[in-house]
């Protein structure tokens, strides 16, 4: 990964001269449900959030930001809580030289966690080690994850903290070490053999996201020629066919996977693009909001439009197909990397 200059994070910045404005949450978390307040907790981190007092969080002032204190706070009320939304030019007793201050050694501590990682990750990469060849798809994988944390760690450094150069230094010679290819399109290592090429595969009825997804990547990946068919249960599948997202066979959910990603692994399909299109089917099917997809709430309309518009399930994955492969040819032009979903419009940010 080629190092870049960087980019703060989209924010509304001040004029010169301008005091800066901050963007404060006040929460109260009842006792129960037993797991809101570590919930909250681990969305105000993923957030860039730092602490004030307890209770009480601040990010620099932003459109994002207060979408972000928005969506949180409909979160926590929802669930029997109290929170207020504030913003203030100057907070009592703290400079917003201190405040920033906070926000870069926050950063500093990220990126220094997450070089020590990639240290340790680097000490294992011995390209003397008799089973290196072996060991390199793995450790390709092992990079690109460090890439989509660093990547999340810059989305949320709003003040251009110190310590992202090493870090990227760092995930270079990982690289390196392993053998990287170059970035461009989707790279494949794993299982690549003609027992999976010129097959039907079957999934349930009525696709969805991961069933739509899952089809475009066996398609385009793994079995240009695959033709899909349907079955309500795997016992009814013939022996032949190859059965996808359907429990009890091989290429479904796995662990926190979705069958998208399942698939990924399996036949090793890997590229910037391939990683977008995965954290959206994720993030779509098991609900869990794990990427912050921007592009979630778009695509789960436009399938919900074509399960309406389309009765036959042939003619709805064959759309469905070419959503996704429109979507992967965007995300291959645009190799941005995607930002943290925007939930709710907040006009403006005075006391709620």
């Amino acid at each position: 990964m080629a190092a870049r200059p960087h980019s703060q994070p989209e924010m509304d910045l001040p004029s010169a001269g301008t005091p800066r404005r901050w963007l404060l949450l006040v929460h109260q978390i009842p006792a129960q449900p037993s797991n809101l307040r570590v919930r909250t907790w681990r969305r105000l981190q993923q957030l860039g959030a730092v602490p004030l007092k307890q209770s009480v969080y601040v990010l620099p002032d932003s459109s994002n930001a207060r979408e972000d204190f928005e969506w949180l706070k409909a979160e926590i009320v929802a669930a029997g809580g109290e929170a207020t939304i504030l913003t203030a030019n100057q907070i009592d007793g703290t400079a917003d030289q201190e405040l920033i201050d906070a926000f870069k050694r926050a950063r500093q501590e990220d990126y220094l966690a997450l070089g020590s990682d990639v240290e340790a990750a680097l000490k294992k990469a011995n390209p003397r080690r008799r089973d290196s060849g072996r060991r390199a798809p793995a450790l390709r994988r092992l990079s690109e994850l460090f890439r989509q944390r660093l990547s999340a760690i810059e989305s949320i450094d709003f003040f251009a903290s110190t310590g992202r150069d090493r870090v990227i230094s760092l995930i270079e010679r990982l690289g390196n070490e392993a053998g990287a290819a170059p970035s461009a399109g989707a790279k494949r290592d794993g299982l690549d053999s003609d027992q999976y090429r010129g097959r039907l595969w079957v999934t349930r009825p009525r696709p969805g996201v991961d069933r739509m997804a899952s089809a475009w990547l066996i398609r385009r990946f793994i079995d240009q020629t695959a033709v899909f068919a349907f079955a309500a249960d795997r016992k009814t599948v013939s022996p032949e066919a190859l059965p996808f997202d359907m429990f009890g066979v091989e290429f479904t959910h796995r662990g926190d996977h979705c069958t998208f990603e399942t698939l990924c692994q399996v036949f090793g399909v890997r590229g910037p693009a391939v990683t977008r299109v995965g954290e959206l089917v994720h993030d779509l099917d098991l609900k869990d909001d794990k990427y912050g997809a921007s592009d979630a709430p778009t695509v789960n309309a436009m399938i919900d439009g074509l399960q309406m518009t389309y009765a036959d399930d042939h003619q709805l994955l064959e759309r469905g197909i070419e959503m996704f492969e429109a979507l992967y040819r965007s995300f291959e032009r645009s190799k941005r990397p995607a930002r943290p979903r925007a939930v709710s419009n907040v006009k403006d940010a005075k006391r709620r």
